[in-house]
C-alpha cells in the first residue's frame, strides 16, 4: 500500500500529492523490478534443478558446488562493473543491456552439453545478477520522491524474494509433471527467459534517471522526466535542488575516482560495505540455497523437507510485504536494530533447539518454526533496509560506483557463507553453526548502533549535505 506525505522530503519542496504522475511512477517501478525478479529466480532455481542436473551431466560433489557458487562470484564482479557502466552510460541503458545478458546466459545454461559450459554461462548469468543488484535500486531511488523512496526501492526486494519463491514452486510443479524425463532441469531454467524479455521491452519505454541526466548536463531532459513522475511544481522544485548540488560538485576539488580519497565519502563507503557484509552474515542465503538440506539434517524425511522448505520462500514474500507496510513509518536505524536483534534471537533459538532437544519430530518442527521466523523478520527488516540504505547514503557523482563496491562486499560475503555453510554444518552440526551466526549478529548490532546514519524522509541531496558536514 502506498502512502503520501508521510514525512516532508525537504522544507523547500512542495508535497508529493497523488495524480496521473503517480501511475506513471508505479509503471516504472513495476518494469524496472523485473530485474529483481530475474535476480531471485536465477539464484533460487538451482535449488530444485540441482539433483536432475547432477545426474544428467555427471556432476561430482566438487563440480556440483562449483556450478552453484560460480554465479555468486560472477555477481560480485558484475556488481562493481555494473555500477561503473551505470555511471557512464546511464541507469536505463544498463538495465536494457542486463536484460539481454540475462536472456543469452539463460539460454546458454539451458543448452549446455557439459558442466564446464554450464559453469561458464552461470558465471555470465551472475554478472547480470550482480549488475542488476547494483543498478535497479539506484534507478528506483533516483526516480522516486523522498516520501515514497522507501516503498518504491523496497519493491525490488519484493521481486527478488518473489522470484525465489516462484523458482521453488515452478520447480516443484515441473518436477512432478515431467520429473521422469531426461533434461527436466533445462525446462526449469528456461522459464527465466520470459521475464528477461518483459524487462527489455518494458525498459524501452521507460525514462532515464533524472539525477543521472543532470550529472551529464542534460537538464532539459531531466526536467522532462521529473514532470512525468511529479506534479509540475514539485518537478521544478526538485530540479532546482538537484541542479544546485550538481553545481557544487562541478566546482569541488575532487572528481570521479579521486572522490574515494575524501574522508567523508570513504567513511560512507565503509558503512555501505559493512551493511552488505552483515546482511549476508545473517545467513539468509544459506537458508535459501540449502534450506532443504538443513531441514533434512534437523530430522525431516527427504520428501517432507522439500515441502517444508517452500515455507521459507512463502515467508520471505510475507516478510518483505510486511516490511513495505512499515518502512516509511519507522526510522531506518530503529528498524535495522530491531531486525538484527530478532534474527540473532532466532539464531540462538535454532541453535538451542538443535542442541537440547532429542532427535525426532519435535526437534525438526522447532527448528523449522524458528528458521521460518528468522526468514520472515530478516526479509521484513534487514533484507530490504540494506538495499534501501545503499541507494540513499552515497553522493550523486559516485553513487553507482560506491554501491558497486558495497554490493561487491555483499556478494563476496554471500559466497563465503554459502560455500562454508554446508561444510560447517557437516563438521560441527546445526547448533554450533547457528551460534556462530549469533556472534556475528551481536557484532552487527554494535556496528549499526555506532555507525549507520538515519535517512528516512530526507531528500538525496539533503542527505549528501549532511554527510559532507558530519563526516568531514
Amino acid at each position: 500500500m502506498t502512502t503520501y506525505n508521510q514525512q516532508p522530503a525537504h522544507p523547500a519542496l512542495p508535497p508529493d500529492v497523488p495524480g496521473p504522475h503517480s501511475k506513471r511512477l508505479g509503471i516504472i517501478a513495476v518494469v524496472a523490478t523485473f530485474g529483481g525478479l530475474l535476480f531471485g529466480y536465477d539464484t533460487g532455481v538451482i535449488n530444485g534443478a540441482l539433483e536432475p542436473l547432477s545426474a544428467d551431466l555427471g556432476l561430482t560433489a566438487f563440480t556440483e558446488g562449483f556450478v552453484v557458487s560460480i554465479l555468486i562470484f560472477g555477481a560480485a564482479i558484475g556488481a562493481i562493473i555494473g555500477g561503473a557502466l551505470s555511471d557512464r552510460f546511464g541507469r536505463r541503458h544498463n538495465i536494457l543491456m542486463l536484460a539481454i545478458v540475462f536472456a543469452v546466459a539463460t539460454l546458454g545454461c539451458v543448452l549446455s552439453p557439459s558442466w564446464p559450459v554450464l559453469a561458464l554461462f552461470r558465471f555470465i548469468l551472475g554478472l547480470a545478477v550482480g549488475g542488476a543488484s547494483a543498478t535497479v535500486p539506484v534507478y528506483l531511488a533516483e526516480v522516486a520522491p523522498a516520501e515514497r523512496r522507501g516503498s518504491i526501492v523496497t519493491r525490488n526486494e519484493v521481486m527478488i524474494v518473489s522470484g525465489q519463491f516462484a523458482a521453488f514452486v515452478i520447480n516443484a510443479i515441473i518436477f512432478n509433471v515431467w520429473g521422469e524425463h531426461e533434461g527436466v532441469w533445462r525446462v526449469m531454467l528456461v522459464v527465466a527467459v520470459l521475464p528477461a524479455i518483459v524487462l527489455f521491452i518494458g525498459m524501452m519505454r521507460m525514462p532515464e534517471s533524472p539525477r543521472w541526466l543532470v550529472a551529464q548536463g542534460r537538464e532539459d531532459d531531466a526536467l522532462a522526466v521529473l514532470q512525468q513522475v511529479r506534479t509540475p511544481e514539485r518537478a521544478r522544485a526538485e530540479m532546482d535542488e538537484v541542479h544546485r548540488l550538481a553545481e557544487e560538485e562541478r566546482t569541488s576539488k575532487t572528481a570521479g575516482a579521486t572522490d574515494l580519497g575524501v574522508r567523508w565519502i570513504r567513511r560512507l563507503i565503509l558503512i555501505g560495505a559493512g551493511l552488505g557484509m552483515f546482511q549476508q552474515f545473517t545467513g539468509i542465503n544459506s537458508i535459501m540455497y540449502y534450506g532443504t538440506q538443513l531441514l533434512g539434517d534437523a530430522g525431516f524425511s527427504d520428501s517432507a523437507a522439500i515441502i517444508a522448505n517452500t515455507a521459507n520462500g512463502l515467508f520471505s514474500v510475507l516478510g518483505i510485504t510486511a516490511g513495505i507496510m512499515v518502512m516509511n513509518k519507522i526510522d531506518r536505524r530503529t528498524l535495522l536494530l530491531g531486525g538484527f536483534a530478532l534474527t540473532t534471537t532466532f539464531h540462538l533459538l535454532v541453535g538451542l533447539s538443535a542442541l537440547l532437544l532429542p532427535d525426532g519430530t519435535a526437534k525438526a518442527w522447532f527448528v523449522l518454526v524458528f528458521v521460518v521466523l528468522f526468514v520472515f523478520f530478516m526479509q521484513a527488516t534487514i533484507g530490504p533496509l540494506v538495499w534501501l540504505l545503499l541507494s540513499e547514503i552515497f553522493p550523486l557523482k559516485i553513487r553507482s560506483l560506491a554501491i558497486g563496491i558495497s554490493v561487491l562486499v555483499l556478494w563476496l560475503s554471500n559466497a563465503v557463507v554459502s560455500l562454508g555453510f554446508p561444510v560447517v554444518v557437516e563438521g560441527l552440526g546445526i547448533a554450533p553453526t547457528f551460534f556462530i551466526f549469533v556472534v556475528l549478529g551481536l557484532f552487527a548490532l554494535v556496528f549499526v548502533y555506532t555507525s549507520v546514519p538515519e535517512t528516512r524522509g530526507r531528500s538525496l541531496e539533503d542527505l549528501e549535505d549532511q554527510f559532507r558536514t558530519q563526516y568531514s
